[in-house]
C-alpha cells in the first residue's frame, strides 16, 4: 500500500481561458499563486490556492477535444469544496448570474448539498460542512 499524504493538486483544462481564470479567481474566489505562458506550447498554467492551500492548476491548450462529463460518463464526476452555509454561497453565485440545481439533503450524512458549473461545463459541488 502506498503512504500517500494527501491530494496535492487537481488540473483542469479550459476552452476560454480568461473566462475560466476569472470564473475560477473572481467568482469561486481562488488565489493565484502562479501564472505562467509557455510559448512553446501556446499554453497557460495558473496555479491556484484555497485559503493558501495549492488545489488546482488551470491549463489551457489551443483546441482542446470535448470531454463528456454527464450522465454519468467515466473519468472525473466532480469538484466538491465544503462551505459553512450553504443557502448564502448558492444566492451569491445566482447574483453573479450562475445557475445552481436546487438544494438537496444527502440521504446518508444529512447533510446539504447542490451542483453548479464551471464555464466549461464541470459539475462542482458545494457541500455544507458545520
Amino acid at each position: 500500500m502506498l503512504n500517500l499524504k494527501k491530494i496535492h493538486h487537481i488540473a483542469i483544462i479550459c476552452s476560454d481561458y480568461q473566462k475560466s481564470k476569472e470564473f475560477y479567481t473572481e467568482i469561486l474566489g481562488l488565489e493565484i499563486l502562479q501564472e505562467v505562458y509557455r510559448k512553446e506550447r501556446d499554453s497557460y498554467k495558473l496555479d491556484l490556492a484555497l485559503q493558501k492551500n495549492y488545489c488546482i492548476e488551470l491549463f489551457s491548450f489551443p483546441n482542446p477535444p470535448t470531454r463528456v462529463s454527464r450522465p454519468e460518463a467515466r473519468g472525473l464526476r466532480h469538484l466538491a469544496f465544503a462551505v459553512e452555509d450553504i443557502e448564502k454561497e448558492v444566492e451569491k453565485l445566482n447574483a453573479k448570474g450562475i445557475y445552481t440545481e436546487p438544494i438537496r439533503v444527502d440521504e446518508y450524512s444529512l447533510k446539504k448539498f447542490t451542483f453548479f458549473e464551471d464555464p466549461d461545463g464541470l459539475p462542482i459541488e458545494l457541500y455544507e460542512e458545520e
